[in-house]
């Protein structure tokens, strides 16, 4: 899981080297005026709010500094995206999820691993909506797999298979 984990976010990495912070920044009608750099940001936030506050037992999302640094500057996010890549194996370990409903804060039990799936499918997700914004743009390379959950990646091989 962690390794998946690190090779999506190099993925990000490395579509990220093909592109300059114009496009970083440009708003996508496609993405109904968002940019991928918040997109990006997103995608960074929560797992940072996930890898540091591990220690504490919890994770609350809500909980994220919305730094516009990183939705701003491309080689912010690469690092961010690097960091995350080395500090996101720990162990195992129960923790409390923290979310709020109808302005009621609510604790459900959770725990590491399965925080780590929600990020990766998060991130996964807004993968595809970074690809949609680029794909169309012949000087930029996006892996076919780019957004695209593994197990659509592997019911693809499958049916090539047969």
């Amino acid at each position: 899981m962690i390794l998946t984990i690190q090779n999506t976010l190099q993925q990000i990495i490395d579509l990220f080297l093909q592109i300059d912070n114009l496009i970083y920044t440009q708003k996508n009608i496609k993405l109904s005026d968002a940019t991928i750099g918040q997109h990006t940001r997103h995608i960074i936030e929560l797992f940072e709010c996930l890898i540091i506050q591990y220690d504490q037992n919890y994770v609350n999302y809500e909980d994220r500094k919305r730094n516009k640094l990183v939705e701003n500057d491309i080689n912010i996010a690469i690092e961010k995206l690097i960091w995350i890549q080395g500090n996101i194996e720990k162990p195992n370990k129960d923790i409390q999820m923290i979310c709020s409903f109808n302005h009621t804060k609510h604790q459900i039990v959770s725990n590491y691993f399965r925080e780590l799936i929600y990020n990766l499918e998060h991130c996964i997700h807004h993968q595809a909506l970074i690809k949609v914004a680029l794909i169309e743009n012949p000087a930029i390379l996006v892996a076919e797999d780019f957004g695209v959950a593994p197990s659509t990646i592997r019911y693809r091989q499958n049916l090539c298979v047969q």
